[in-house]
């Protein structure tokens, strides 16, 4: 499938199927976050993997909708603040740098026909809590990993003509 293809075919599942997902299709999903572009190829992340099955019920406690632990995986990545590149100006680029991982592992994922969906409302405590998260590390976003058991509605989004500026703003 070719990168326009994989884009349009994306959208975020909240539907999963119980199916195990296969290792090759893991590493392939993991290895793209491993290759995503960061600032200064700090790489200033890790991926925690999580198996939902008989975990479910603590799982709910970080994200409360069942559709969260349908799928067989749950991808956690974090952002480790110590390595993350700073501009001159103060800003820190760690949640620059986990968009670009998350959103490389879910064009990955919609390539080899996976479901994902972005998850950052979730209670950050009990992630904390419930993961084992050390303080100097920063859970930042959440996907489900799995195959969808729904398909994909009509894609609501702006025309461009709203969304881009030329020259000047």
């Amino acid at each position: 499938m070719d990168t326009n293809e994989v884009i349009n075919k994306r959208y975020s599942v909240r539907a999963y199927k119980s199916d195990p997902i296969e290792e090759d299709k893991l590493l392939t999903v993991l290895n793209a976050a491993r290759l995503a572009p960061t600032a200064n190829n700090r790489q200033p992340f890790q991926i925690i993997v999580i198996h939902t099955k008989g975990r479910e019920s603590e799982l709910l406690s970080i994200y409360q909708r069942e559709w969260f632990v349908q799928a067989p995986l749950i991808l956690c990545v974090c952002g480790l603040p110590a390595n993350a590149w700073i501009r001159k100006d103060g800003r820190s680029y760690l949640d620059v740098d986990i968009a670009i991982v998350m959103d490389h592992m879910v064009l990955a994922a919609a390539d080899i026909g996976l479901g994902t969906c972005f998850i950052a409302a979730f209670d950050a405590t009990n992630t904390r809590n419930v993961l084992s998260i050390p303080e100097d590390v920063e859970p930042i976003l959440f996907t489900p990993l799995g195959y969808p058991a729904e398909t994909s509605g009509i894609k609501k989004r702006k025309n461009l003509e709203e969304l881009v500026r030329y020259e000047h703003w």
